[in-house]
This record gives C-alpha cells, structure tokens and sequence, in this order.
C-alpha cells in the first residue's frame, strides 16, 4: 500500500492526514511548522489533522516549549510497516554493512532475519544472492559491539544534558564507576565511542561504548562547553591510547605523503629535517614491523631498540617465502 507524496500537488484531505501519519512514524518529533510546510498547510490545519488521527486511534502527541512538537504516543504499535521494493533492498544492505560496521550483533541478525522474511519472493531471492556473494574488506567487529540500551541511552542523555552513571570497565581489566557529562557519540574504525566531561578525573575523556557494563541517567544537567567537537577529541584521544611500546621512526617521505597514508588515530606525524617523526604506541612490535614496510619508505629507528630484531625477523621470513 503507497500513498501520494504530500508535495504532488492538490489532495484530498484524507491523503494528507495519511501523509502526516507518516511523517510522524518517520520522525521522533516534528514541529507544526515543518508538518505544514511538507503537506502544504498551515498549522491550523495540522492541529485539525493530529485531532483527526486521534480521532482514528492513532494517539499523536502535542509538545509545547522549546522542543516542542508533534510525536506519536511512545510504545503505540503501528500497523507493519510498508516499503517499496527499493526501500527494503536498502534496509537489508544496511543492516549487512551494519554488522559489519560494529552494530549490536544479535538485534542486527534478528532484525535482517525478520526483514526478509516479509519480502517478496523475487526480492527476497535476490536480497539472499547478495548475502552470499558480498564481500567486505573490513573484519566483522561484533566482539565490539555494544549493547543497544547503552548506546540508546547516552545519545538520549546527549541530548537532553543529562548527567549518567557509568560502571566501566577499562582496557586494563579494572572496574570503576563514575559520573559522565557526555559531548557526544562517535562511531570509528569498527567502535563506538562516548566523550564527555568525567567528574571522576576531573578531565575531557573518551570511553569504548562496549566496555560499559551500564549506564544510568541521573537528574543532574550540564551545558557542553562552546568549541567542544566530539570528533576530533576522539581521534586524538586514540592516537594516544597507552600500549606496551612507544614508537618513534624518522620517515624519509613528506608530511603530506605521510598524512595520506597513516590516520591521525594511528599516530602523530612532525615534519622535520630529513622527513617525517612518527610517533606513536605499539601493543605488538612485529605489527608495527609490518607496517614500516608496507609504507614502502626509507626509514630510521629512533626507538625502541627491540623493534630493529622484529623487522630482521620479517625480512628473514620474507626471504625464505621468496626462495620457496
């Protein structure tokens, strides 16, 4: 079952009520201006239509203040949701990229499970030959997926300044519990992260959403500090992430060279005489000897000492691979 678009001219005002039941299944909330600007009324008419749609047991919710809007009663069930054929390809594809990506694991499986089995046949088969044959460049990070309740929570706290209680585990193995003023969610490489105000260190910090055990809001509010890019604190927390090695390599390239090829999360570039200053942290040497020659530029080693025996290991392996 399809409906007119609300912007396809003249309708008839049942369509148009239909059509702002859409909107509102669409959208968490939606101001009265933005409701009669799409279906091209004026919002005395769009009070006239959420009336109506009450009227046919479709609860809809007038908010007033600053965020105020128009939203459907939380926990209504709506009648299953109607997509066209091109609508559902896209929800597959992105809930297969999803779990790719670090989406929740088992809400993913069991949400593509429920999607296809609603498809059309020919759809549904031609959903299935793409499961089967796709191929991903990126590993599957479902051992990092958090936990959908954590995740919702935090950007719910996010936006309503709300203080939350977090009991974190760290990548040490220790367990702690602190309060969290959280600036923002941020989802990279595979992970999610939350940064936010930690009252326990006094300090910006950056958590890994699925070392969170729980995360409770509490009643206490806070404003977000004007300049505050959640972002770019996130990357340059990572590049700085505590591992078993510091590693500093003079690299005989340019520093925009060397920006294309190594991230800002991976590790700080300097330009210098003679090139480029990588410094950064290693958990494993022989990785880091990997990457050295990968870049496929002249390099010095700076320190540490250890990580010279990892790459004469590596050329000694490629050369036995070579004369096989």
């Amino acid at each position: 079952m399809s409906h007119p678009a609300p912007d396809s001219g003249p309708s008839h005002p049942t369509t148009r009520v239909l059509a702002m039941l859409e909107l509102l299944q669409a959208h968490h909330r939606i101001t009265g201006t933005e409701l009669a600007a799409r279906l091209g009324v004026d919002e005395r008419t769009v009070r006239r239509y959420a009336a109506r749609l009450d009227d046919l047991g479709v609860p809809v919710v007038a908010d007033r203040g600053r965020y105020g809007g128009y939203r459907l009663m939380p926990g209504y069930k709506l009648p299953p949701l109607m997509l066209t054929d091109d609508e559902a390809a896209a929800v597959v594809l992105g809930l297969i990229a999803g779990r790719r990506l670090g989406l929740p694991g088992q809400a993913t499986e069991s949400a593509l499970a429920k999607v296809q089995r609603v498809l059309p046949t020919a759809l549904r088969d031609r959903v299935q030959a793409l499961r089967d044959t796709l191929g991903f460049t990126l590993p599957a990070r479902d051992a990092a997926a958090p936990s959908t309740g954590a995740v919702l929570t935090l950007a719910a706290a996010v936006r309503e300044r709300r203080r939350v209680r977090l009991r974190y585990r760290s990548w040490q193995g220790a367990d702690s519990e602190r309060d969290l003023d959280p600036y923002g969610l941020v989802f990279h490489s595979g992970r999610w992260y939350v940064t936010g105000h930690d009252h326990r260190s006094g300090e910006v910090r950056t958590f890994r959403v699925d070392r969170i055990a729980s995360a409770d809001p509490g009643t206490a509010t806070y404003d977000i500090p004007a300049g505050i890019d959640p972002v770019q604190h996130v990357t340059r927390s990572l590049a700085g992430v505590p591992y078993a090695h510091e590693v500093e390599v003079l690299l005989e390239t340019t520093l925009d060279q060397a920006r294309r090829r190594i991230p800002a999360t991976v590790a700080t570039l300097t330009e210098t005489d003679g090139g480029v200053v990588m410094t950064t942290r290693a958990e494993h040497l022989d990785g880091m000897a990997r990457m050295l020659a990968g870049l496929g530029w002249p390099f010095v080693i700076r320190r540490p000492a250890e990580l010279r025996e990892h790459l004469r290991a590596l050329a000694r392996s490629l050369d036995e691979q070579a004369a096989r």
